[in-house]
């Protein structure tokens, strides 16, 4: 196991707050570390990287991610972070947290408190931010 793939393992799937998880490379848009049975495919690892481009017109479209099979509302995005909650389904939503080199993404599901999820993924950022990752 790699430094990145504990360091997810450890941070934030053993947390028991967050459901899957990856972590991106934003300079190459390359898939660092993932939760195991987590799958992205290279398309839409460089989309999730492009969604910190627009975070405005993001608040009205949403996202949606292949490798959940959901399309996600927007509750807020930023430069450093985007949060979703899955529009139609079973509930739950996702992370995605920006730091200077990396994209955390995380997800939840309906029966996992939201806030704790999102605490749970800006502090495993926090670590990365004051790394200078």
């Amino acid at each position: 196991m790699n430094h990145l793939q504990g360091l997810l393992q450890d941070g934030l799937i053993a947390s028991g707050h967050v459901e899957h998880a990856a972590i991106i490379r934003r300079k190459d848009s390359s898939l660092r570390a993932s939760s195991v049975g987590f799958l992205l495919d290279p398309d839409e690892i460089s989309y999730i990287v492009k969604l910190f481009r627009e975070p405005t017109v993001l608040r009205h479209e949403g996202f949606q991610l292949n490798s959940t099979g959901f399309e996600y509302q927007c509750l807020r995005s930023d430069k450093n972070s985007i949060y979703g909650r899955v529009s139609d389904g079973p509930g739950g939503g996702a992370i995605l947290v920006k730091t200077a080199t990396l994209v955390i993404l995380a997800t939840y599901t309906a029966s996992m408190y939201p806030s704790v999820c999102v605490e749970t993924c800006e502090t495993f950022a926090d670590y990365f931010r004051d790394k200078g990752k």
